[in-house]
């Protein structure tokens, strides 16, 4: 039981470390441990924070006050700060509402209402921006490439040459659906080509994987503050070319998502036009500088790599498979298949997670039955072993002889080795 600020968390779980750490182990400082002793969330946002992130969220802020906007200021510079070459042709708009909310402010601001764009999806997140696109009411073509295969660049460029009336391409960074790492480059440069214009959804890839708008030719990605930066749930954000942002004025179907009227009301006030969440803007600052501390997109980034790595070499020792080959893995969260084993249950498995002190995540497969690990947030590689260990013992639990998964998961795979 941990007692804080006279409330009481009752924590029932313990985490399990390894007996030994030795040689390359030891190389990394740990990460201090969740102080109020709540569970890890293996997930891709919200995602586990550093205590000093809870703590900026104790004080009230006036949401018209100088001292707030000039947070606002702050975070908007902050960020900008992170794109690299080229930063001065681009602005940042902080959006209220969650990362969905800020794509289809995107698409609503940036996409005219004459405009047709190509939707690239290959998971739930592309889907779902397909769906926006209907309720937009604009022109769309969707490249579906099912649950994991990439969108390649060649297949970009022939629908483009094809379809003359397309004006806009959508891509995602990293689809979390199955934790792919889509091929962001070689669709950004069919774009150009293309002489067309490219929106991302970089929502769980920003502030750990480098993303250059400039050097894409991207117009506008969106992203999250409780993704990469992690932060706490509460808004994300647009970064967009100015010229851009100043052409979109008049293009939104609504009122709450127009890109155009937030960006010119925080150039003229630094206020947002309605209230902000202003406990959670406070978090996100707090969040930044901690990932400037760490060496910015860089060190974050190598962090996460690192536990990826440690994670999904220990849960293949164990037996387990995963649905992407190591050059499709994002250090974001990885999809492993579920067990043929009988005996194995994957509501068993997570609530034995569970109480182990890990949430995990259900998969988004279709076609075969898997699970997914994260591996972001206030984690390192101490957490990432402790993760199998927990594995290893929910499955002896569960009296699971073998965590190899069904052939016809692994004739999947092959679809796309192919």
């Amino acid at each position: 039981m941990i007692i804080f600020n006279d409330f009481i968390y009752a924590s029932s779980f313990t985490i399990t470390e390894p007996e030994t750490m030795t040689g390359d182990d030891m190389t990394a400082p740990q990460l201090e441990s969740p102080r109020l002793g709540e569970r890890y969330l293996l997930t891709p946002g919200p995602l586990t924070t550093s205590f000093a992130t809870k703590e900026a969220m104790l004080k009230d802020w006036g949401s018209r006050d100088d001292d707030f906007r000039a947070m606002t200021r702050d975070l908007r510079s902050r960020l900008l700060g992170l794109i690299g070459r080229g930063s001065d042709a681009y602005d940042c708009v902080p959006i209220q509402g969650s990362g969905s909310y800020c794509v289809e402010a995107m698409l609503g601001s940036f996409v005219p209402q004459d405009g047709k764009v190509l939707v690239l999806a290959n998971g739930a997140y592309g889907q779902r921006a397909s769906t926006t696109m209907d309720y937009l009411g604009r022109k769309k073509v969707l490249l579906d490439k099912g649950d994991y295969l990439p969108p390649r660049g060649e297949e970009v460029a022939a629908i483009l040459t094809n379809d003359p009336d397309i004006t806009h391409v959508f891509a995602i960074h990293c689809e979390t659906s199955s934790g792919i790492l889509n091929p962001i480059e070689e669709i950004a440069e069919a774009t150009r080509a293309g002489g067309r214009k490219l929106l991302i959804d970089s929502m769980s890839a920003f502030g750990a994987l480098p993303l250059h708008p400039e050097e894409l030719g991207c117009t506008a990605f969106a992203s999250s503050a409780n993704k990469c930066i992690e932060g706490v749930p509460g808004f994300g954000f647009v970064i967009a070319r100015k010229d851009e942002i100043k052409a979109a004025k008049g293009n939104s179907h609504s009122l709450s998502l127009d890109v155009h009227a937030q960006w010119a009301t925080m150039e003229k006030t630094s206020q947002w036009r309605f209230t902000p969440p202003t406990h959670v803007v406070a978090a996100f600052v707090e969040a930044l500088k901690q990932h400037e501390a760490e060496g910015g997109v860089a060190g974050r980034g190598a962090r996460y790599m690192r536990n990826r790595e440690v994670m999904v070499a220990g849960m293949r020792s164990l037996g387990f498979e995963t649905l992407l080959a190591d050059r499709w893995l994002s250090p974001i969260i990885t999809t492993f298949f579920c067990p043929a084993d009988p005996a194995f249950s994957f509501d068993r498995f997570y609530d034995l997670m569970r109480d182990k002190g890990f949430i995990i995540y259900p998969g988004k497969l279709t076609v075969v039955e898997s699970f997914r690990v994260g591996c972001i947030g206030q984690m390192d590689e101490t957490v990432m072993r402790a993760v199998v260990v927990a594995a290893k013992e929910a499955l002896e639990h569960m009296g699971v002889a073998s965590a190899a998964p069904p052939a016809t998961a692994l004739e999947e795979r092959k679809r796309l080795a192919a």
